[in-house]
This record gives structure tokens, sequence and C-alpha cells, in this order.
């Protein structure tokens, strides 16, 4: 494996709201001559004695992923590695597949942990295959999106984290797993000895790996399970926000006259408020799934630069820091521009959710919420807003099945609705997040925070959102982590959260 040590530097994050002075920083790099297997288990080994030099000279590490976290979830005062250079995919062939496997090999891939989304997307689609869900943008890493659960709007389906069915932990500077659920065998007993690892097959351990905020060792490969390309088939439309808006987002009754089709459940749904603009209506996005075809015209973006599967964050940054008087006039001006509504646009998962540009310096915040509580935060956001804002952005309410993995912030079943809240950075956008919080708990709505936004957790907030799952995802570690290998890939956040002690 290849490292370029660059020494003790600054750090910060894409969005610029996350500072840290590191001991080092490393780029890590696959070598270039052997076999594509030869090679990623050289880069094993290079991990390995990674953090064999950690443990022993007591340097906390972090693996770093497309630094696209607005949360502090990455950082550290000791060693980042950065892993985007690490992006070898593998097709898995029916002789690696185990007997009890009820799926195909074919669409089956073996990421490695700096693969991006959009390398996957390209890697898959070559292939005839397609991620069943992402998130709104293809920036991230693949071990960086399901470690902070990135989700998009995927109403039967979930998160990213909910196509992963195998893991490839480093866990020690002697010893590496190849991990999977006892209940979802997919490779075959043997094939960890190509990779030199040990066979665990855990549901419980596998659940905590999932979403494990780069807690849980190195995460040094990932299998997905694809399913055949497709298209997605878009809309957006301004609905009335009325009661037929409370109940089709409380509902989630898709016979509602609103939607295109009124006899089908959607991929995807999402709707979005302007506070400033409510009379107007709602903006509902929905996109319904068709089967894979070449003679379709791909998206565009509007003349804003905004395409169909694009969230606030692509735009919101145009919002300058006005004075408050001046904030819904300039919002209405940005999304008018922004959000034209659109009738029956066609893209491949890859080509709607494509954008990986930041306009502006953003903040974004998220939580998970019962769907049944959607129109009670809605009321929330609009009073909140009255007495605290004016607020620099929108409110967007996305709808996804709720996650298997342990500390998922999407497991609010069946389906959880995350309220995400992009808007300028700003003290007062700030201000605006800590009095909705306050509110939501006064009024006690259940709520968890999405590991990868900015978020104000705590171990009270801790144990109120994960409880029990908190004491078994810690258990879980532990039984599969080395404890010095813990400790060195704990950070600042794991402690005021009230992850690690």
């Amino acid at each position: 494996m290849k490292i370029l040590k660059h020494g003790p530097l600054t750090w910060s994050n894409q969005h610029l709201n996350i500072t840290e002075q590191l001991a080092d920083y490393y780029d890590l790099a696959n070598e270039n001559v052997g076999s594509a297997l030869q090679i990623y288990n050289d880069t094993t080994k290079g991990i390995q004695q990674i953090i064999k030099d950690a443990i022993a000279n007591n340097t906390p590490l972090r693996a770093l992923g497309a630094n696209w976290s607005l949360s502090p979830v990455a950082a550290t005062q000791g060693i980042i590695l950065n892993t985007k250079p690490l992006n070898i995919c593998f097709t898995i062939t029916a002789g690696s597949i185990s007997p009890a496997y009820k799926g195909e090999s074919r669409k089956l891939c073996l990421a490695q942990c700096g693969t991006g989304i959009w390398e996957l997307n390209d890697f898959l689609h070559q292939r005839g295959l397609s991620l069943s869900a992402c998130g709104a943008s293809n920036g991230q890493t693949i071990a960086g999106a399901i470690a902070t659960g990135t989700h998009g709007a995927a109403i039967g389906f979930g998160a990213t984290q909910d196509a992963v069915v195998g893991l490839h932990i480093i866990t020690a500077p002697d010893k590496h797993i190849w991990l999977e659920r006892a209940s979802y065998p997919v490779l075959s007993d043997s094939f960890p000895d190509k990779l030199g690892a040990t066979l665990v097959r855990d549901d419980e351990a596998f659940n905590a790996a999932l979403v494990s905020f780069g807690s849980f060792g190195f995460v040094h490969g990932v299998l997905l399970e694809a399913e055949d390309d497709y298209l997605l088939e878009c809309y957006m439309r301004r609905v009335k926000y009325d009661q037929s808006w409370t109940e089709m987002v409380t509902t989630l009754d898709f016979t509602n006259p609103n939607f295109p089709y009124t006899n089908e459940a959607p991929f995807h749904f999402q709707t979005m408020l302007n506070p400033y603009d409510l009379g107007n209506g709602a903006y509902m996005t929905t996109m319904y799934k068709r089967p894979y075809r070449s003679d379709y015209t791909p998206p565009k973006p509007n003349g804003a630069g905004v395409g169909p599967g694009d969230d606030a964050a692509a735009f919101i940054g145009k919002i300058t820091d006005y004075l408050p008087g001046a904030i819904p006039f300039v919002v209405n001006k940005v999304l008018a521009s922004s959000l034209t509504p659109y009738e029956k646009q066609f893209g491949r998962l890859a080509e709607i959710f494509n954008n990986t540009t930041l306009r502006g310096k953003i903040a974004s915040a998220a939580i998970a919420i019962p769907v049944s509580q959607v129109a009670n935060v809605a009321d929330a956001l609009l009073d909140v807003n009255e007495t605290v804002g004016p607020f620099p952005g929108m409110f967007a309410f996305r709808f996804v099945k709720a996650s298997q993995a342990t500390m998922a912030f999407t497991h609010f079943a069946p389906v959880s609705c995350v309220l995400e809240l992009d808007a300028v950075q700003s003290q007062t956008t700030q201000q605006f997040y800590s009095e909705v919080w306050n509110r939501l708990e006064q009024l006690d709505i259940p709520f968890t925070f999405h590991w990868g936004k900015m978020n104000e957790l705590n171990p009270t907030r801790m144990n109120s959102m994960y409880g029990n799952n908190l004491n078994r995802f810690l258990a879980a570690r532990d039984k599969i982590i080395d404890s010095a290998t813990i400790k060195i890939f704990s950070n600042d956040a794991m402690k005021q959260w009230g992850i690690d002690g």
C-alpha cells in the first residue's frame, strides 16, 4: 500500500463548519502491481500496520471518506486516513456463493471502502445493474455513506446501508473478519480465505457494524446486493398546504388525487415547505420505478442548474446572510428559480441523484421522526420560525423505510420521515436549530439526529433516542473488535455524544 504522509496540518470538512488541528494526514492508495485481489490484500496489511503503530503511539485514527459530513464524525487530533483512492470493485463469481444464498451472484459487488457512489453507479451500470437506493447526491464514498446512514427517500426500500450484505472489517493489527448475517449467508464459507480473513456470521454484530460512524474498526470492503437497472419516472408538483397535505404525509395514502398515479406507491416521496410562500402550496416530489430502456431523454438541470434529484443543499447557499427582514423575500426569489415543477422526467438512479456541487456556505441538520408526527412537526417549525426566525431556508420531509441497522437514525418503523433543514451557515441558523430540538422535546415528539449532519447530541439525548440499542451496539462491538482498536478509532464526538467513555 502507498502512504503519503503530510505531517501536522489544519483540516476542514467540505462545508467548512468543522476545523481540526491534526497530528498527521495520510493519503492511502493501492499499489499498482499484481492482481486486484493481491493489491487489495496488500492494502489490508498496510492498514493493519497503521493500526499497530497507532496503538503503540496512542494516536487516534479516523478514516475519511469524501469529507462530506457536517458533524464532527470524522474529526480527530490524531491522524486522518484519506481512503478515497481505495476504490477497487470486484464482481463475485458463482463459485464464491453460499449454497444457502437465494440471490444471483451477478448482482453482488464488493467495493473497497473509498469507492465513490458515482464510481459504483458506473461500475454497476456497465453490468446492467443499479444501486437500490442512495442519497440526494453521489459524492460520498460507500463506507462513509453507510457509516452515517446516508438515505434518500426510497419509501419501500430504505437507506444506503440496507443494500449491504457483507463487510470486511480490520479489527486489530493481527486480525480482520468477513462479517455477514447468520440469517442471510451470502458468500461461501471459504471465501474469507481469499482475503485472509476470519468468517463471522452474526446478525447482532452485522446490524451493529452497518451504521457505526467510524468506530467499529476499519471497514475495508463492502458487499452490496444490487438490482437490475431501472428508470425513475419523476414529478414535482405544487399541492395545497391544507388538510389533504396533512392526511397525505401522516397516513401515506397514495390514493390521494395529488399523486400522478393513485393506484401505485411511489419509489421516492418527499415534500417541502417554503414557510414564506405557503399560500401557493407545498412542493411534492414523487418518482416511480420503471423497467430500464435506452430510448429516453436523460434529465437536464433547469435554468438555475438544479436537476430533478437535487436537494436544497444544491442551491440554498445562494441565500446569503441578509438582514432578517429581507430573508423571506430572498428565500422566495431563490426558490422560485431553483424549484421548477416538472412532469414525467426519466432517468436512471445515477442520473437523477448525481449532484456533488455545493453552492455557497450552507448549514444542514436532519432528524428522523415517526410519520404520524409530520404535521405536528411542521406546525412546530412554523411556530418557531415566528418566534426565533426567520429561517434562511426551507423545510423538507423525506420518507424512507426503517433500517435494520442497530444505530440507524431512520429506525422509526415501518417508515421514518427525515426532516431536513438546509440553510445558510449563521448564528441565527444555529439558534433556530436549537430551538426546534428543544420544542420537539417539550412536545414529547421522538426524534433522532442524522449522524453526518449538524446536531446537538449528548448522553441524555443519546439514551432517549436509542436506549437499549446503544447497549446492544456496544456489546456487539466489544465482542468483535479488539479493545485497543476501539480506543484509537474513538474521537471527541464519540465521547461527547455518549458512545465512548
